[in-house]
């Protein structure tokens, strides 16, 4: 009989030991269900990074096409920004496309950002570097974009299309006029040809 009250007593302490290592547990799954809700909180709509850049002048030419085309850019004031003089006073190259050679992606695309919207008259021009093995001639889309201030949504103003016939070629796609606070001058956008493929370096 005290053999039997001895194993008994056993039986109930195991039998408390686990309820308490199981009620522990229960409490810390609460715990982490209520936290995971505030670790990795959903976005909202109005989250994003604005584009950078106050003037943004974008090239794109057709997808999978083998062909290494340039976009050169010239601020009022400043020197030729393209692929062999990437930064200026006022503009940098943020992408030199290279077409299907060194590119991970499909995307045929080139940008160039400002930095400031200094007033005067605005040079764009696209350049066909080389061809590998692109149909001609190759269609390459131009735009410009205006930001004046941070808090400014970038706003379109000027876009066109431009056919490149052969390797060398460049073309002037827009000249415009902005002033100060980055508003299109009327009757300043015209594409009398300007060439801007140089390599001088800029001041300074």
């Amino acid at each position: 009989m005290l053999e039997l009250d001895h194993l008994d007593s056993d039986d109930g302490g195991s039998t408390v030991f686990r309820d308490v290592i199981f009620l522990a547990l229960a409490g810390f799954v609460a715990m982490v269900l209520l936290l995971l809700p505030h670790l990795n909180p959903p976005a909202t709509a109005d989250e994003g990074t604005p584009a950078p850049g106050n003037v943004i002048v974008e090239i794109s030419w057709p997808q999978k096409a083998d062909a290494d085309v340039d976009l050169w850019v010239q601020a009022p004031g400043d020197v030729p920004v393209g692929y062999s003089n990437k930064g200026g006073l006022i503009f940098n190259l943020l992408r030199d496309d290279l077409g299907g050679q060194a590119d991970v992606t499909e995307i045929n695309y080139e940008v160039s950002y400002s930095r400031g919207v200094p007033s005067g008259e605005y040079t764009v021009n696209v350049h066909l570097y080389r061809n590998m093995s692109a149909p001609l001639p190759l269609p390459v889309s131009v735009s410009v974009s205006v930001k004046p201030s941070p808090s400014q949504a970038a706003k379109r103003i000027l876009t066109t299309r431009l056919n490149l016939e052969h390797q060398g070629q460049e073309l002037t796609a827009f000249r415009f006029s902005l002033t100060e606070n980055g508003r299109l001058v009327p009757g300043s956008v015209h594409d009398l040809p300007k060439a801007l493929r140089t390599t001088k370096k800029a001041p300074g």
